[in-house]
């Protein structure tokens, strides 16, 4: 019989593709819940989506190469904090910018527009920002994120459109699925550094703190600058400051194989983000809106 020891030593052993796969699931979950009305907003509101892209795909990248340099991280935890930073926005951002009383349907679309960009914007900055410290397989990062992110997501879209009877049933158990599978892929990645994590883990959970606060922070600040309502601001706020860290991870995982801490970035933020993004939600969810 297995014992618990040869239980973790499975999945220390488990090779980083395992990793892609249980994101694909995550996506394909995404997918099923997706409403091809959910795309609409982008024709709708072009100027909303394409200002909280760019915000989206500056500010992060930018945090994540600028803190790593202040705080002296070394190559493979640099690549990991550029890879959430370069990662486009997961659906967690959505429910958080719903329990805030924000603009839902700019969050929804912010993370459909962002996803869609991902296979070209993430490699590509993660080229600029890491090329020089690692080697960056931009062409195989492109092809990883069709098939880990866009491919699930499409045949979630399919699947549900074909079996919609089946697919109302199947979505209520989704979420706890997707909730598994993060899971294990943060337990496959700590498993796997865990020799590792100490020496540099106190500084890198520095760095992802302060990322994805100053990301939320910025967010707002932008918003209140450009003067959108409230409800706007609390979307990009949002939007901006949580990350598909889960990508990020499985990114490092699949393409960064040969430095294993790469991954943790991305890990902590998954924990880190659902935590300060449920403290924001709140913190907004209690004011008036002006």
């Amino acid at each position: 019989m297995l014992n618990q020891y040869t239980c973790l030593a499975a999945l220390v052993a488990v090779p980083g593709w395992v990793v892609s796969v249980l994101l694909g699931v995550v996506m394909f979950g995404m997918g099923l819940a997706t409403k091809l009305d959910d795309f609409k907003i982008v024709l709708s509101r072009p100027k909303d989506i394409l200002l909280g892209c760019a915000a989206q795909f500056t500010i992060m990248p930018a945090l994540a190469w600028g803190l790593s340099r202040l705080f002296g991280l070394d190559d493979a935890l640099t690549v990991g904090v550029v890879l959430v930073g370069c990662c486009p926005g997961g659906t967690a951002s959505n429910v958080m910018t719903f329990m805030a009383k924000g603009d839902l349907a700019l969050s929804v679309g912010m993370t459909a527009t962002s996803t869609m960009l991902a296979p070209f914007l993430t490699p590509l900055l993660t080229l600029l920002l890491a090329g020089k410290a690692v080697e960056v397989d931009a062409v195989g990062m492109f092809i990883g994120i069709l098939w880990v992110v866009l491919l699930p997501i499409v045949l979630g879209i399919s699947v549900k459109r074909l079996f919609p009877a089946v697919t109302e049933r199947a979505v209520k158990f989704m979420p706890m699925v997707s909730t598994a599978a993060i899971v294990l892929i943060i337990a496959i990645v700590l498993l796997g550094t865990a020799d590792r994590l100490a020496s540099g883990g106190i500084a890198v959970a520095l760095v992802v703190v302060l990322h994805n606060v100053l990301g939320l922070s910025l967010g707002y600040l932008l918003a209140t600058a450009l003067r959108l309502s409230e409800p706007k601001r609390r979307a990009l706020c949002i939007e901006v400051g949580m990350q598909n860290s889960g990508l990020a991870a499985s990114l490092a995982a699949a393409h960064f194989a040969a430095y294993p801490m790469a991954a943790i970035p991305g890990v902590i933020f998954s924990v880190w983000h659902n935590i300060s993004g449920a403290f924001v939600a709140r913190l907004f969810a209690s004011r008036k809106q002006g």
